[in-house]
């Protein structure tokens, strides 16, 4: 199966965190104009204390204008390797220093717009946190819950972020939980 023909396109808007294209396409008879949106890689960390519980972290999101419940996370910076940018981010969102990280895959987090990939990291941190280094305009609030506490934050809705309920499920199976019918994690 061939793929769809680029018959133009065109920039419709540059910023720092990502680039807005419009472009006509076609496949066999059908033309359309399609919106897609380039963004560097992606990284999210599942930082894991030496007592086995989770890091996580609150801020405010404009796009939900609302507090979102997350693991830390963020950008891939040009030229930086995925797992740089995840010691890097988790240093800067909670003040943890990994000790270990470990990949636990990645997703295209929205195919049909976007073109990058999210990775995603188990970290095994340090007991005892520095103090974060948020980016200027982030508010968070670092916090840290037992992982058994994790399903039912999903569940409810405090945890409603897809690229983080995504990364808890490589988790959850890196751990050997897996979702049986009629079962709880």
């Amino acid at each position: 199966m061939s793929g769809w023909k680029i018959l133009d396109s065109e920039s419709m808007l540059e910023h720092p965190v990502l680039s807005v294209r419009r472009s006509t396409r076609r496949l066999g008879t059908h033309t359309g104009t399609f919106i897609t949106l380039h963004s560097c890689d992606w990284v999210n960390i599942v930082p894991v204390t030496p007592q086995g519980e989770v890091v996580l972290i609150k801020q405010w999101r404009h796009g939900s204008e609302d507090w979102a419940v997350e693991i830390p996370g963020g950008l891939v910076d040009p030229g930086e390797k995925p797992i740089d940018a995840a010691a890097r981010e988790l240093r800067e969102e909670t003040g943890y220093t990994a000790r270990e990280l470990t990949y636990l895959g990645k997703v295209n987090p929205n195919p049909a717009l976007f073109d990058n990939t999210c990775h995603t990291y188990l970290a095994l941190v340090d007991p005892v946190p520095g103090e974060p280094e948020p980016d200027d305009g982030e508010s968070i609030q670092v916090f840290r819950v037992k992982q058994d506490d994790l399903p039912a934050m999903v569940a409810s809705g405090e945890i409603d972020h897809c690229i983080v309920i995504t990364a808890l499920t490589f988790f959850w199976l890196r751990q050997g939980r897996v979702l049986a019918s009629g079962r709880d994690l």
